[in-house]
């Protein structure tokens, strides 16, 4: 009697197994997919008919979270559950011990949580399986964890001196807004990660903090003011995902990076054409993550979650949560403005967490933080600690060269045009472990371009001098307290002209 087999790499459900065995794609990966459909049109539905004017906190927060929980067990099976043991451990640390070390406690416990099941999965049951699995929520969760412990430190701790929060917390979250806010339906699969008190401001349909001066403005005043999505803003990042979307299946298969590292390829190519495939090869890899990080901005958006205030002219402004801006990616023109503009949200957590309040060697804190953060594979390890040397390389470059091409537009352009080639080169350089996973592979990358890249950035970063991060700050800072001085005296100087030309008139 014949079978029903389930491909093992998904826990899920199988209710789409034909559908994925029809268009030759793995179940799990078109579970994902139809869920962030289905949540899509779930978001329309909850702004229309759960509105903060027509319901309370506490039915969006029950809806949220169920839905989340439901795409959670459709996707992942009782893989799910481990969002919720993460979830609970942390709340408990919360609990039980003190505001002056529970943000230190649950960052240890939500990333080992999640470290141990990166590695049980990757060592323990399927190593190499590059698709959609549970530890990606569970990614996201432990920046919600991180980021709203950290918020309620700086808080709390009024001796807290810590400019990293944007908005910190006053108040423990009740159990509901905890699961709502690491597990609603809009950010469950996909995030992206958020600041509580945003979460919390689009939920009770409240104007966040950081724009109540714009809303009061004559933009819109008092609760249930803020603005609705236009559909042209859904519109457009849908069809952006449409487009990245056929891009990745037409084209990722003609470029495939494995063959960077393929020996006929090595012997028989010029090194100008390996560097020209390099970049094709790693341009093609990108536009899948353009696809997932814009869908979930867009099903958020959708849900009303995302308003980041006004422009200059007066138009509302919907990437309070958005992942990337792909044209500034495309055309970077340093290692930095890559990476602002790259995952743009888990930037801003690093940053918050590590970057701001490390005293020692904060960028390569920072980065091995990512690497643990991101799994147990050890290609990931290798790119971020290429990515330390390539960031150092990169600030002595910006430092030293680049005032002397500020002078003329045609200067700039030139510094432009070279800047941006390097950097495309260093990111393709730095990633490619990050795609092969294992170290056997990308050592070979590594030693068929001779170590290059790292030899240059390590000279370049012992050759030109740059300014320790704690004296920039304190010129900073310096800055900031002579302005109103300087202002000041300006003020006072222009109202002295003025009284003697008075006088002599």
């Amino acid at each position: 009697m014949a079978t029903e087999t389930v491909s093992p790499a998904c826990t899920g459900s199988s209710l789409l197994q034909p559908i994925s065995e029809i268009i030759n794609l793995p179940l799990d990966q078109v579970n994902f997919v139809v869920c962030q459909l289905f949540a899509l049109l779930t978001a329309f539905g909850f702004r229309l008919y759960l509105h903060p004017s027509k319901t309370s906190p506490f039915v969006r927060h029950v809806v949220a979270t169920l839905l989340g929980f439901y795409f959670a067990l459709f996707c992942f099976g009782w893989y799910a559950l481990h969002f919720l043991v993460q979830s609970g451990l942390t709340y408990g640390i919360m609990i039980l011990t003190g505001v002056e070390h529970m943000h230190k406690y649950c960052l240890v416990v939500a990333l080992g949580y999640l470290s141990f099941c990166q590695i049980t999965r990757v060592y323990v049951f399927d190593y190499g399986m590059y698709s959609a699995d549970f530890t990606g929520p569970m990614m996201v969760i432990t920046q919600k964890i991180t980021s709203l412990t950290f918020e309620i430190h700086d808080g709390l701790c009024y001796d807290c001196l810590c400019v990293s929060s944007i908005l910190p917390c006053r108040r423990m979250p009740s159990l509901l807004e905890y699961f709502s806010y690491n597990c609603n339906f809009m950010g469950i699969l996909a995030g992206p990660t958020c600041s509580y008190n945003d979460y919390i401001a689009f939920i009770e349909g409240t104007p966040c903090r950081r724009h109540r001066d714009q809303q009061t403005n004559g933009k819109a005043n008092g609760r249930h003011k803020q603005t609705d999505p236009s559909p042209n803003v859904i519109v457009r990042k849908l069809a952006t995902c449409f487009f990245s979307l056929m891009v990745f299946l037409s084209v990722c298969k003609v470029f495939p990076v494995e063959r960077n590292i393929d020996d006929d390829f090595i012997a028989t190519t010029p090194f100008y054409a390996q560097v020209v495939y390099l970049y094709l090869s790693m341009l093609t890899t990108r536009p899948k993550y353009y696809f997932v990080w814009t869908l979930a901005d867009a099903i958020n958006n959708a849900a009303g979650f995302g308003f980041n205030g006004y422009t200059s002219d007066g138009s509302p402004r919907w990437d309070l949560i958005s992942n990337l801006r792909i044209t500034d990616i495309e055309f970077a023109t340093s290692f930095k403005m890559f990476l602002d503009n790259w995952n743009i949200q888990t930037a801003h957590w690093l940053k918050r967490v590590c970057y701001e309040r490390c005293p020692y060697n904060p960028t390569a804190a920072t980065f091995i933080l990512s690497a643990m953060w991101h799994g147990a594979y050890p290609g990931y390890y290798l790119t971020f600690l290429t990515g330390i040397v390539v960031t150092l390389a990169a600030r002595a470059m910006r430092h030293n060269v680049r005032p002397h091409f500020l002078g003329s537009p045609s200067h700039k352009l030139v510094y432009d045009v070279i800047t941006w080639a390097g950097t495309q080169i260093a990111i393709c350089y730095t990633v490619v472990p990050f795609v092969l996973l294992s170290v056997g592979p990308s050592m070979k990358f590594y030693r068929s371009w001779y170590f290059s890249v790292h030899i240059g950035c390590v000279l370049l970063a012992v050759a030109l001098p740059v300014k320790p991060r704690h004296l920039r700050l304190k010129e900073q800072q310096k800055g900031l307290h002579l302005a109103p001085i300087l202002s000041h005296l300006d003020s006072t100087s222009t109202d002295s002209n003025c009284n003697q030309k008075t006088k002599a008139t």
